[in-house]
């Protein structure tokens, strides 16, 4: 099997056939569309055993487990799949008709040394539009960590269509932390580019999104905010694989304080962000000034 295509859902059988049909519509066949149920309530399961009987050439795989959100559905779906690649994609958005077809030869254009993980296609709001910044090159070779401002000049914005080597992705499994059901996919992106691999990245759209109010995204900030370890990860580690100065770290620090303050301790906070306790304890003054010096400003 040439690519996977790998959508996690919880109760999205309201929205999921846009994807579906986007699938049949594919101008490249090899492929596999794996599902992997994440608890959901509704009746996804019945939609999807129905599609399965509509005699398509491309098999469909569905499997339903405990509700452990998205990464863990990922982290179980990589072992399940049978492509060279594996592509992730969201259940309320949809594919253009030839974007596996771009995915199949962007692959093999790459340079057989190890040194890539993968390619990267573009998100749009329609199949000609997207608030991605474009460049004038057909492609762009980078590491992953040129994501941030701190890395380069001209970061890599907004969301973009991901496509890894399943072998690869194997080895790259998201931490799972107990009571904790999201953690970012910027840390395996991190830690992929840390180890030295790069991507290429082209400006084609090959997906179509559209933010849904019960979407990962609309949550914002919270799903940070409710997972700290998660969170604590990724920053500490970003800051290593960017080499922060210490004035960084601090604000690092202060900052995930702020956060995280009103429900953890300040050992957790401490031990989740990799910084000293007295550090830590440092914020906690300084954020309590800064709260002091403005209830007197409003008084």
């Amino acid at each position: 099997m040439r690519i996977t295509v790998f959508t996690p859902t919880y109760n999205r059988a309201y929205i999921i056939e846009k994807l579906y049909r986007s699938l049949q519509r594919q101008t490249f066949r090899d492929f596999e569309w794996l599902i992997v149920d994440d608890g959901s309530s509704d009746n996804t399961e019945e939609v999807i055993t129905k599609w399965k009987q509509d005699g398509n050439d491309f098999p469909i795989r569905y499997y339903k487990k405990e509700n452990g959100g998205k990464c863990r559905a990922i982290n179980y779906g990589v072992d399940l799949a049978k492509g060279e690649l594996f592509f992730n994609v969201d259940s309320d958005d949809y594919l253009t008709d030839d974007a596996l077809e771009k995915i199949d030869k962007w692959e093999k254009e790459l340079p057989k040394d190890g040194r890539f993980c993968g390619v990267v296609g573009n998100l749009g709001t329609s199949p000609t539009e997207t608030p991605n910044t474009p460049w004038p090159e057909p492609y762009r070779d980078a590491s992953l960590l040129e994501r941030y401002e701190e890395c380069c000049d001209h970061p890599i914005d907004g969301e973009r269509a991901w496509v890894f080597y399943t072998e690869l992705q194997k080895k790259y499994k998201y931490p799972e932390f107990e009571g904790e059901n999201f953690i970012t996919p910027a840390v395996t992106w991190n830690r992929m580019a840390h180890d030295g691999y790069l991507v290429r990245i082209y400006d084609d759209i090959i997906w179509v999104y559209e933010y849904q109010p019960d979407g990962l995204t609309a949550s914002g900030n919270k799903r940070f905010l409710n997972r700290p370890q998660g969170h604590g990860l990724w920053l500490r580690e970003k800051a290593d694989f960017l080499n922060y100065s210490s004035k960084q770290k601090a604000m690092m620090w202060y900052t995930f304080y702020c956060d995280h303050s009103n429900h953890l301790s300040i050992g957790e906070i401490a031990d989740y962000i990799g910084a000293p306790k007295l550090a830590i304890g440092l914020a906690m003054v300084l954020h309590g000034a800064k709260m002091l010096v403005k209830r007197i400003k409003q008084a």
